[in-house]
């Protein structure tokens, strides 16, 4: 027995079976193989194109290639922007086998977003899970590809039944891999956030095998619930939004799932919905195996600031009144970085409640208190003033002016008003989806963050009106506080790489990540960029992370920060990378998948890059 588990061990950290490494999105790998002395040595290995690229000249919009790969019993599974599955032989890149669920390209998908599957093995059957944009989750046989008709109807199931019945018409689809628990498919949903009433957001579990439904956990608490009476009247009703669109965490020896939840619709304006609105944007536990909540934390009360949850928890370890404690850690679009114990939802330093601003918009109420946790300290920008805009570039300033000059600049938690409102952090944090990668040998967090504001006024809608108010954007198309090269209006840096000690809640270093090649060839150092996707830290003492909006992919020294490789990518690196070890080759493999396009660049690809040692 105790060889088994030696061997059990092993295998672990050789493979990669779960989006975020291990089922509670540590996103750490114990293989060593690739270190500080020779990770500048890395090259590419093989590199494998999937075909599915859009620029929004062909399909309904442009996509956006997030997918993290998994590794397991020898085979490397991806998934792709069209939602298709393949899998690859993981030395070489050859194509084993692909699925492809054929969705209706010429609709709208969220950028065509999958950012990855999931793996469930008995021991002798083996499947992966698959979401897609279109409401499914597919069972496939890992070996072949085909579908499993045992499951659901020839194969798959249709989330929509239950939740969206009443909206035929709105969005319902998954980007993110589900939770496998068990013999339990545990999934959330990306749902409609601009209208009041919607597809609900509630979170499902599935039988594995057959997929019938298990349990289900209302987001939205319904009359006699806890929590339904954070909503005024009747405002739980069909209530959109507070949904988990990013990936869950499992504590799989306790049986607890971790739900990063978003903020309920419309996302902007909660006039319709006064009071706390639980769920919304809560860190919510639950039991994996009936649904029954055990404990709940709320980040942002009544939301009106698009703040969603939007990273995976991670399930780390830290040192609370001289014990170590198995802890949760939550890190937010606002630059928090919320910090509990996972059996209990204690937390681990103190959160205090401070007044922030009431809203000047009729009819809004916005909550007159926001949590802070009073460390670790924010690991972004929470607010800018008129002094602090940029010149990097004289067009830039002169941009940058002509939109600030009208607009406020206030505090973070400032309701958007209606004047031109510049809004700190932006909508896409702070951090984002790629969320934190965690060191257990020395209990540091490592997380990526942008300065990006954005530029709102609130403005009345004509009388009938779903909402009589909606936000509008000023200044760039996207309403991001940029110029035309995408240069931040504010003085840099613009994106961070920050190390937190877990258990001093302290920085152990904090670096500017990405660069602008024009300004670095005017002599101006690193000023960081906007950054999509995460870390990934390994027990060779490395950091590798993609994500910076430069095309490149990055080596760092856990223990300083220091850069030891970079390299370029065919286009930024806007997905977390892994990591996996052949026994055929003997040979650590570094991934990462390069596909450019998102909400930044107009620079696209396909590209799955993989590197090891020569």
């Amino acid at each position: 027995m105790r060889f088994l588990a030696c061997s059990v061990l092993v295998l672990s950290a050789q493979e990669w079976r779960h989006w975020g490494g291990d089922a509670g999105g540590r996103k750490y790998s114990a293989l060593k193989q690739v270190t500080r002395a020779n990770v500048a040595q890395l090259k590419p290995a093989w590199t494998f194109r999937t075909g599915d690229v859009s620029d929004g000249s062909v399909f309904a919009q442009r996509s956006a290639f997030e997918s993290t790969p998994l590794f397991a019993d020898g085979v490397l599974y991806l998934t792709t922007p069209f939602n298709r599955v393949i899998a690859l032989q993981p030395e070489t890149g050859e194509q084993l086998w692909a699925f492809d669920p054929e969705i209706d390209k010429s609709v709208p998908s969220s950028l065509f977003i999958s950012r990855g599957c999931s793996y469930w093995t008995d021991g002798k059957l083996r499947r992966i899970l698959h979401g897609t944009q279109r409401g499914r989750i597919y069972s496939l046989d890992a070996a072949t590809g085909k579908p499993d008709l045992s499951f659901g109807r020839q194969g798959s199931i249709d989330l929509r039944a239950g939740v969206a019945d009443k909206f035929p018409d709105r969005g319902y689809g998954i980007t993110s891999p589900p939770v496998i628990y068990k013999n339990l498919i545990i999934t959330g949903a990306w749902v409609s956030d601009g209208d009041p009433q919607g597809p609900a957001g509630d979170v499902r579990a599935f039988d594995v095998r057959t997929g019938q439904l298990a349990w289900t956990f209302h987001t939205v608490p319904r009359p006699g619930e806890f929590g339904n009476d954070t909503w005024e009247g009747e405002s739980w009703k069909d209530r959109g939004g507070t949904n988990v669109w990013t990936v869950m965490s499992l504590d799989e020896k306790r049986g607890i799932v971790f739900l990063p939840l978003t903020s309920p619709s419309p996302d902007y304006f909660g006039g319709g919905r006064k009071g706390a609105n639980l769920f919304g944007d809560s860190l919510v536990a639950l039991d994996a195996a009936t649904g029954k909540r055990l404990w709940h934390f709320q980040t942002v009360h009544h939301n009106i600031w698009d703040y969603d949850l939007p990273a995976q928890p991670a399930l780390v370890t830290a040192k609370s009144g001289g014990k170590i404690v198995d802890a949760v850690a939550q890190v937010t679009k606002t630059g928090f970085t919320f910090l509990f114990d996972r059996a209990t939802g204690r937390p681990l330093f103190p959160i205090e409640e401070r007044p922030v601003p009431a809203s000047e918009v009729p009819g809004e109420q916005a909550w007159p208190t926001q949590p802070y946790p009073v460390k670790p300290p924010p690991f972004a920008r929470q607010s800018m003033q008129a002094d602090e805009l940029g010149n990097v570039t004289p067009e830039t300033r002169k941009f940058c002016e002509s939109i600030g000059k009208d607009a406020e600049f206030k505090p973070m938690y400032t309701p958007i008003g209606l004047k031109t409102t510049v809004l700190f952090p932006g909508t896409n944090g702070g951090t984002n989806w790629g969320g934190a990668s965690f060191d257990p040998e020395t209990r540091t967090l490592y997380v990526n963050s942008m300065d990006v504001g954005m530029v709102f006024r609130q403005e009345e809608r004509p009388e009938g009106s779903l909402v009589p108010f909606r936000n509008r954007g000023v200044g760039s198309p996207s309403s991001r506080f940029w110029d035309a090269n995408l240069y931040p209006c504010q003085v840099p840096p613009w994106g961070h790489l920050t190390a937190i000690d877990l258990d001093k809640g302290e920085f152990r270093w904090r670096i500017p990540l990405g660069e602008y090649d024009d300004l670095t060839k005017r002599g101006i150092p690193p000023t960081g960029t906007p950054n999509l996707g995460g870390s990934l830290v390994t027990a060779g003492g490395l950091v590798f992370i993609g994500a910076s909006n430069d095309s490149r992919f990055r080596a760092f020294d856990k223990d300083t920060g220091k850069k030891l490789w970079e390299t370029r990518l065919p286009a930024s690196g806007h997905a977390n990378p892994m990591t996996f070890y052949s026994a055929k080759t003997k040979k650590q493999y570094i991934v990462i998948a390069a596909g450019g396009g998102n909400k930044y660049n107009t620079v696209f690809s396909d590209s799955l890059v993989v590197y090891a040692l020569p």
